[in-house]
């Protein structure tokens, strides 16, 4: 690891408490995201309007202009557009700077890369063939029910026929008697 640049071996060691506000992609907005975008406008690296920083959530509204509601009830809130965006170009940065170091590691080291991916693959292949036996069974035990209660309403609707057809012949028989 001694070649590994610092940024990615910051990215995997672990670092305090995970925060519990409101989050986009997974990263607090109050803690990180607020701080964070403060920061670039005060480097000039983005220029957030001040009052999406003071204001990060907003009510949500339907096209007819009425207040969003979900399905709880209860009125729907969303992150302001600019951050949003800003959030958004920094996920796709950061995707692309993974791509882009997993792609420079295989170029520079082709057969260790290699070899990493077919350690990998034999490892993971017995968890995958163990997963496989359980949804095989899982999947079998789920058809078996459906059949049992597909063969259950089944008898149960010929009973009913057959009951409302004697029924019926009963009526029959007191109305002609």
């Amino acid at each position: 690891m001694e070649n590994t640049p610092s940024y990615i071996k910051s990215l995997l060691m672990p670092n305090g408490k995970k925060p519990a506000g409101r989050r986009v992609w997974s990263i607090d907005l109050e803690t990180i995201w607020l701080p964070f975008f403060t920061a670039t406008n005060t480097m000039g690296d983005t220029a957030i309007p001040h009052d999406a920083l003071g204001a990060p959530l907003r009510l949500a509204f339907d096209k007819d202009g009425s207040v969003k509601f979900g399905k709880s009830g209860r009125p729907t809130v969303k992150v302001v557009k600019d951050i949003a965006q800003g959030v958004q170009l920094v996920r796709e940065n950061f995707t692309a700077n993974l791509a882009s170091y997993a792609h420079t590691v295989a170029t520079e080291k082709p057969e260790e890369y290699k070899g990493q991916v077919q350690s990998a693959m034999t490892a993971g292949e017995p968890i995958r063939q163990h997963d496989k036996e359980q949804l095989d069974k899982a999947l079998k035990a789920r058809l078996e029910q459906a059949l049992r209660e597909a063969e259950c309403k089944a008898k149960m609707e010929a009973e009913a026929k057959a009951n409302t057809e004697a029924e019926a012949h009963t009526e029959k028989e007191l109305v002609t008697a």
